[in-house]
């Protein structure tokens, strides 16, 4: 006999515990199904033990710009503490307060591999090989997450290079390390890495850094990782990897002929969605691609619509708090709400946490432009306020706004310098809410904040 719940959820990440805990908030019956840790990658191999590794180097660097601290500065940052603290933010690979808080939000946490077997049916594999069959009156809701993409160049798999997990957990800091990617996880990686003394060459194929950023984003931060030590290498194809037996010394061969060799080699190239063995043929749909899904997130050409998912594996938007967000309009339809997802295709923030950070919400100039949108940009430094020098002296960076002209809306804005992520969210509000500028200024900003800059932005624009 199979187990009845109103609501089987696969995979115990931020979007599948975040859509599990709203349904049962509703009072549905919740099943968690998770072969590896609760709380996913985030919590233990990407979002927060990589934030872990660079807060002592942006730290330093902040302190490296402030009169009276920076003489007290000697020697390097002690790596050691640094992976100790690294440790404890994942619990030591630990999911008991994870357990702990699922059974409190009142979810069944199953452990084992879950695949569907037909409509409404999951089955349970457990690492024993005991099987359990669930079959979901309402709902079950995919949130498996996704996985690194390994190209297909030359001997990189027969290297065993690292991914995000080895490049977020290893033990020791390496000698000698390089980076093939420019997205966030590279730049960030490499930074961390760099900081806790590692020798460090970045490689990327296209011609700049984070490249759905605005271009002056990866400017600043290409400039300051060559200031930190860090080779990067723009426009730069890898011919082939050498690793013989998988181990010892890499090479890595540029299209240009030259051998770089390093201890370890971390591919950070982006990511494709585990939907792989999940059982989707068995609904009618197609593992090995994204589960497409309307606004409700709905998964496409599956009557009855039953089946949901939610986070990476849908490929909307492959962050964690935009899975955290499709989750919660997910847990509110399951429970008879009206709701629809459209934040991660308008309003989308995110934060890459190097220094000089960037923080980014809506669309770029050139993403405005190609959908027809009549633009206007306005840009000022982030030195032209007070609040910036009382940070640190010497600190910079740059805001620019994306104004729709037609309706004098806010579409987009990016923010580089110290501490910016913490600006931005009333960036994410001003798009999201669609704030008109006349509106917005008279919000007035506090003196002497960075966030003065606002000021300094609708000046410009002409207000």
């Amino acid at each position: 006999m199979a187990e009845a719940f109103d609501v089987v959820v696969i995979g115990a990440g931020p979007a599948g515990e975040v859509a599990g805990a709203r349904a049962a908030e509703a009072g549905l019956s919740v099943a968690l199904v998770e072969h590896e840790l609760l709380g996913g990658e985030c919590s233990y191999w990407a979002c927060i033990p990589s934030k872990a590794l660079l807060r002592p180097g942006d730290t330093r660097w902040l302190a490296e710009h402030t009169a009276g601290v920076r003489e007290l500065l000697k020697g390097p940052i002690d790596a050691r503490a640094v992976l100790a603290q690294r440790d404890a933010m994942v619990s030591n690979y630990q999911d008991d307060s994870q357990v702990k808080w699922a059974e409190g939000a009142k979810l069944k946490v199953l452990r084992g591999t879950g695949k569907l077997t037909g409509p409404r049916k999951v089955r349970v594999e457990g690492k024993d090989g005991a099987v359990r069959e669930l079959e979901a009156r309402k709902a079950v809701v995919l949130a498996t997450g996704s996985r690194p993409r390994i190209p297909d160049i030359p001997g990189l798999r027969d290297a065993k290079p690292w991914d995000n997990r080895q490049g977020t957990a290893a033990r020791e800091v390496p000698r000698r390390l390089v980076v093939l990617g420019g997205g966030a996880v590279a730049v960030e990686l490499a930074q961390a890495w760099r900081t806790l003394g590692a020798e460090v060459t970045l490689v990327q194929r296209g011609k700049r850094l984070l490249s759905r950023t605005e271009p002056f984003a990866g400017e600043q931060v290409a400039q300051a990782l060559r200031d930190a030590g860090v080779r990067v290498l723009l426009g730069m194809e890898t011919s082939r990897v050498s690793r013989p037996g998988g181990k010892g010394e890499v090479t890595v061969t540029l299209s240009t002929g030259e051998e770089v060799r390093a201890d370890e080699i971390l591919v950070a190239l982006g990511r494709v969605p585990r939907t792989d063995g999940l059982g989707l043929e068995t609904v009618g749909l197609q593992g090995g691609k994204p589960v497409e899904v309307d606004d409700q997130l709905r998964a496409k050409g599956v009557e009855g619509g039953w089946l949901y998912a939610c986070g990476d594996i849908n490929g909307r938007n492959l962050l964690t708090h935009m899975g955290k967000y499709q989750a919660r309009q997910v847990g509110d339809v399951i429970a008879g709400k009206q709701a629809r997802a459209w934040a991660d295709a308008k309003a989308t923030p995110q934060v890459v946490f190097t220094h000089p950070q960037v923080a980014s919400v809506g669309l770029t100039e050139a993403k405005a432009r190609e959908a027809g949108i009549p633009v206007r940009t306005v840009e000022t430094q982030l030195q032209d306020v007070a609040g910036t020098s009382l940070l640190g002296k010497g600190l910079t960076g740059t805001v620019k706004l994306v104004v729709d002209e037609r309706r004098r809306v806010l579409v987009g804005a990016t923010f580089t310098g110290p501490e910016v992520g913490e600006m931005l969210h009333a960036a994410t509000i001003a798009v999201a809410g669609e704030v008109p500028l006349d509106t917005l200024w008279h919000a007035v900003p506090s003196f002497p904040t960075v966030s003065e800059v606002w000021l300094k932005l609708l000046e410009a624009y002409g207000l």
